[in-house]
Parts: structure tokens; sequence; C-alpha cells
């Protein structure tokens, strides 16, 4: 048997001990959305080849069992909506093909921390660790080591589903808002979902170099600080949550170059100034800096004062309205540089040059001239 799906029914009790290893053909485990509860077999054959577990919303409690270690082909990892306790299940990290990792709506708690292990969850895409009880610092080693959402090249992807071509695996989403089910998973999708914690600190600059992230909610934390200006750097962004945290400073320009972003929360703050405009922040609304009684302007009734106004950004200051750069005109300032020096040079060493005392002398000759014409007939006139 290579597909056990017994999802989206009614059914009860305690999952067999024996479920994780009475096949090493087994591939799908799907038994979400029943009434299954105890925890979660603890045995897994060495050599199985279970590439989606799927337990979402269960009665399933206890720990995470450590035996998945041995699940090297696990692609998705979906335990969310259980009532499944222990600290963040750092040891998952080492799983080379895990993609997506939901444990939304349990009991897990304590620090997420370090990991010793190098590079840890490379191949993760979809993260989902909301409605928990997690607290710290967010997870900044974990940022760093998200290489599957960096860099993604979707022009030169080839666009797929994650699953087997007879059957692609579904999951819950919650996306600009709203929660959705996606029947399927498609390969270049990348999310995290890390709200409803408490989650503590500043956010890490470290996040701006996913660049190829989607979705990103931190709502509903007690994270302080600004917002990092390397956010500018999310060019794929479309949704941005980091509503009802501590969050103070101004909305960074920056972010204005998000051209794709079309959900934006950044309510129940701290931030102040003016409200950044053009692009796609011409298309948010009111509700989208509720309670930030430092904001002003536009979609805002407050008007700013002329300190609130902003400075152009450096990237802004650093190229002309008409689409010049500083660089080019540095590099004129220099050419004239070089050549008045050199002619200064020149002078000096011949002493007269003739060539250049004849152009001077015709110039001064022209205007003499010149002069002369226009007096006479400025006379011609009063006369």
């Amino acid at each position: 048997m290579e597909i056990l799906d017994l999802s989206h029914n009614n059914l009860s009790g305690m999952l067999p001990h024996c479920l994780g290893n009475f096949s090493e053909e087994l591939s799908i485990l799907n038994l979400r959305r029943n009434q299954f509860h105890g925890i979660i077999p603890q045995t897994f054959l060495n050599s199985n080849s279970i590439r989606t577990l799927d337990f979402n919303s269960n009665q399933l409690e206890g720990l995470v069992p450590r035996s998945l270690i041995i699940c090297k082909e696990l692609e998705v990892l979906d335990l969310g909506n259980n009532k499944i306790n222990g600290t963040f299940p750092h040891w998952l990290g080492a799983l080379p093909k895990l993609q997506v990792l939901v444990l939304r709506s349990n009991r897990f708690h304590g620090h997420i921390g370090f990991s010793k292990i190098i590079s840890p969850f490379m191949s993760l895409r979809i993260i989902d660790l909301a409605h928990n009880d997690f607290e710290g610092d967010l997870p900044e080693m974990y940022f760093k080591s998200l290489k599957a959402i960096m860099n993604i090249d979707e022009g030169n992807t080839t666009r797929e589903y994650i699953g087997e071509y007879y059957y692609q695996d579904s999951m819950m989403v919650t996306i600009k808002g709203l929660d959705l089910e996606f029947v399927k998973i498609l390969n270049t999708f990348t999310t995290i979902y890390l709200s409803s914690n408490r989650f503590q600190g500043e956010i890490p600059e470290c996040i701006g170099n996913l660049n190829s992230l989607q979705g990103l909610n931190l709502s509903h934390n007690d994270l302080r600080g600004h917002i990092p200006l390397s956010f500018r750097n999310l060019k794929m962004l479309e949704s941005l949550d980091l509503s009802s945290n501590k969050l103070s400073g101004q909305i960074p320009q920056e972010l204005t170059s998000l051209t794709f972003l079309s959900f934006l929360n950044l309510s129940q703050n701290h931030l102040t100034g003016f409200i950044p405009q053009g692009k796609q922040f011409g298309t948010f609304g009111n509700d989208s800096y509720y309670k930030n009684t430092g904001l002003c302007g536009f979609p805002l009734s407050k008007r700013c004062t002329t300190d609130e106004i902003p400075y152009p950004s450096q990237e802004i200051e650093a190229k002309f309205e008409s689409g010049f750069d500083w660089k080019i005109t540095l590099m004129g300032y220099g050419c004239g540089l070089v050549i008045g020096l050199s002619l200064g040079c020149l002078i000096f060493v011949s002493g007269k040059p003739e060539w250049l005392v004849w152009i001077i002398d015709k110039n001064i000759h022209k205007m003499i001239v010149r002069n002369k014409r226009s007096t006479r007939r400025r006379g011609a006139r009063i006369s």
C-alpha cells in the first residue's frame, strides 16, 4: 500500500502503534479532520518511504515523535489543530526534503532557540507555527538557513505541485487575512506564519534576505523596534501582517517598491509619522493603520505637519527626477576637473600658448564689437 487517505471522516479512537511501520511502501498517510485522540505513533520503519504525514484537525496530544528523524523522504508534516505539546522540535531541521511544516494551534511552548544542525530546514518553504505559546526572540538562525525561500527564479522554475502525479497534497492556509484551503500546493508558494505567540524583541534584518517570500505574518506578538529597512528586498511579497505588536518609528518609504503587495496590516502598533505614498500603498485603507495614533497622511483623515513629512530616502536621493544617477554627475565633475587641471598645467609650463591667446583675443574682440553696436542702437532710439 502506498497511499492511505482517511481524511474528512468521523473516525475516532486511538491510532494503532503499528500505523507507521506496517508497510515500507507507504508514501501518503492522511488522517486529516477526524476525531482521533491519544499520541502519534512513535515508531517508523528505518527504510520507510513516507512523504506526507497529515494529522491536522484531530485531538492528538503528547510530543512530536523523535522517530520522525528517520523519515528521510518526508516533504509534508502537518500536525496543526491538535493538542500536541512540548518545545519546538528543532531536530526536524535535519530532514533534507521537508518543505511544509505546520504546527499551528497546538500547545507548543518555550523558546525556539538554536539548533546544533548546520543549515537546518534548507528545503522548507511553508512554515506555520501560529497560535501556540512560543516565546523569546524570533529564530534568526533559522531565517538565515531558509535557502528554499531565497532567489527562486520563477521564470526558469517548472511550476508543479507538491506530490505525486496521482496524488497532490492539500492544506489550510491563512493568507491575506482569510483562511483558505489549497487543494494543491504549488512548488513556488512560500510563506511564514508566526502569529499569535509571545515572541519578543526586534524583527531580524535577515528576513529581508528571503527575497522569494510571498506571505509574512508576525501579528499578535510582543515585537518592538522598527520595521526593518531590509523588507524592501522582499520583491515577491504579497501579504504582510505585523499587526498587534509594539512596533515604533516610521513606516519605511522604501516599502513602496514592493509592487506585488496586495495586503498590508500594520494596525495596533506605535508607528508614527508620514504614511508612504505611491504604487501599492495607494490601495490600502484605514484598516491597515488602525490604532497607530502617531501616523498621518492618506488614507487617514489626520494631516501631516511640515516636521512629519519625511526626507527623501537614501535610495531616492541617489537619483535625479530626470533619471540621471549621481554616479554619472560625479563622473562629469571628475572629467571636468581633470581637463581643467591639465589646461592649467599646460599654461604654467608653456607660459603663454599662442593658440589659447588667439581664442581669448578673438572672443574679447567679438564682445567689444557687440557692445559698441548695442550702444549705438540705444543712442539712436533716445535721439
